[in-house]
């Protein structure tokens, strides 16, 4: 990515109309590559690699299929052209032909299912998993518009106000975007390597958060509470439930006394009630190791008070502090955006959860990469939670990641590999 943020507010308004050609364009040689990608199947199976000349055509085709999508999700501003050549600041390293194993590339299509199930959360279907509006996490499944155009409709009326593109949500579209490309590449035999859904690979800049989430599981699963998890993890769904109502009553008073509580010194700030803040605090806490328990994210059977330190994957929360007044005034309906996102992205924790669970019942491990992934969606449901409930006034971020360090000062150059 080389990509300064910078957005033009007249092409942003009109960038579906500014697309047409684009998306005319796309059709026509989506037509010719999927006739290709057939043609280089046979030849992959027979010579074992495949035949350069295709492969120029169908990685020209992937990179200019991701310079659209860049330019429609916002995630670069220029426009992009029509021959899918280099240079664009979303792009792509595609590496040259290289032998495939014949036998992954005979069942290629069935194989890479589970990657087409992952293209399609971020790209919009059916089977996600959603956030439910008080705050508590969980998993449905219900109709999904997808990551990237969720993303992608939050971030045009934000450039419109500020004619920048948000940190986060450019870094999300970037991470969709790479994941749709190895998953494209993967199906048109430019490489035999599997899609990685790992957020931080290759790692992605942003701020430092008050709200953390840390991860010290170690991957190993018991198969026995891997088969039984959904029945293990009733006592917990029925416990949090119970004290979801009481949270509920205890957000309404604890709302109140920040709104009309007036801190010494500076009318503009309140700090929330410290009994009720650690009320809250320990609900979430506990909220974010049953969702954890119940993901397959971490291994053991979590307590019932949310104490914390107790779990492989830990809700780190700030301690009780000044927030501003007009911002809790406003704070449910301005983590309304956040919850949109956070609901799109747990369909990625649903899918994770239901292949780890396969994997995980044979293996006795959980990949490494549907983990993170699983832990990315719950760090970025903790940070909007912890808004929600009032225990910070720092808005999510969405970028994905873990851990993230402050973002530099210029632009840093980086191809999204595949």
């Amino acid at each position: 990515m080389n990509d300064d943020l910078e957005r033009s507010r007249l092409t942003v308004l009109f960038r579906l109309i500014l697309a047409i050609p684009h998306l005319v364009w796309v059709i026509l040689w989506t037509i010719a590559a999927l006739v290709a990608a057939i043609v280089n199947w046979f030849a992959t199976l027979i010579a074992g690699q495949s035949p350069a000349a295709l492969h120029r055509f169908l990685a020209a085709y992937v990179r200019y299929w991701t310079h659209l999508g860049a330019y429609l999700g916002l995630a670069a501003n220029p426009y992009p052209g029509f021959t899918g050549g280099s240079g664009y600041p979303i792009d792509l390293e595609i590496d040259a032909p290289a032998p495939q194993r014949r036998l992954v590339t005979l069942v290629r299509i069935v194989l890479a299912l589970p990657a087409i199930l992952f293209a399609a959360a971020f790209l919009g279907g059916q089977g996600s998993g959603g956030q439910q509006a008080n705050g508590g996490e969980g998993f449905e499944l219900s109709g999904s518009s997808g990551i990237v155009w969720t993303v992608a409709i939050f971030a045009w009326l934000a450039v419109l106000a500020v004619r920048r593109m948000p940190l986060g949500f450019r870094n999300l579209q970037a991470y969709g975007l790479r994941f749709l490309a190895q998953t494209f590449a993967y199906l048109f035999m430019l490489t035999d390597r599997y899609p990685n859904l790992d957020p931080a690979d290759p790692p992605s800049t942003g701020p430092s958060h008050p709200v953390r989430l840390a991860v010290t599981d170690d991957l190993r699963r018991s198969r026995l509470t891997v088969f039984f998890r959904l029945l293990l993890v009733l006592p917990h769904v029925v416990w949090l439930l119970l004290w979801g109502i009481a949270a509920i009553f205890a957000l309404i008073a604890m709302w109140f006394a920040t709104v009309f509580r007036i801190d010494a010194g500076d009318v503009r700030f309140s700090t929330p009630p410290r009994g009720l803040f650690r009320f809250l605090a320990a609900y979430l806490r506990y909220s974010t190791h049953v969702q954890a328990f119940l993901a397959l994210t971490a291994n053991p059977f979590p307590g019932f008070t949310g104490t914390p330190g107790t779990y492989p994957v830990e809700a780190e929360l700030p301690g009780p502090e000044r927030q501003n007044r007009l911002v809790t005034v406003f704070r449910f309906p301005l983590a309304w955006p956040a919850f949109a996102v956070s609901s799109s992205l747990y369909t990625l924790a649903f899918l994770a959860a239901f292949f780890g669970w396969f994997v995980a019942l044979f293996l006795g491990r959980m990949p490494r990469s549907l983990r993170d992934a699983q832990a990315y969606v719950l760090r970025y449901g903790l940070q909007t939670s912890a808004y929600f409930w009032l225990l910070t006034d720092r808005y999510p971020f969405s970028g994905p990641a873990l851990a993230e360090p402050e973002p530099p000062a210029a632009p840093v150059e980086a191809a999204v590999m595949v």
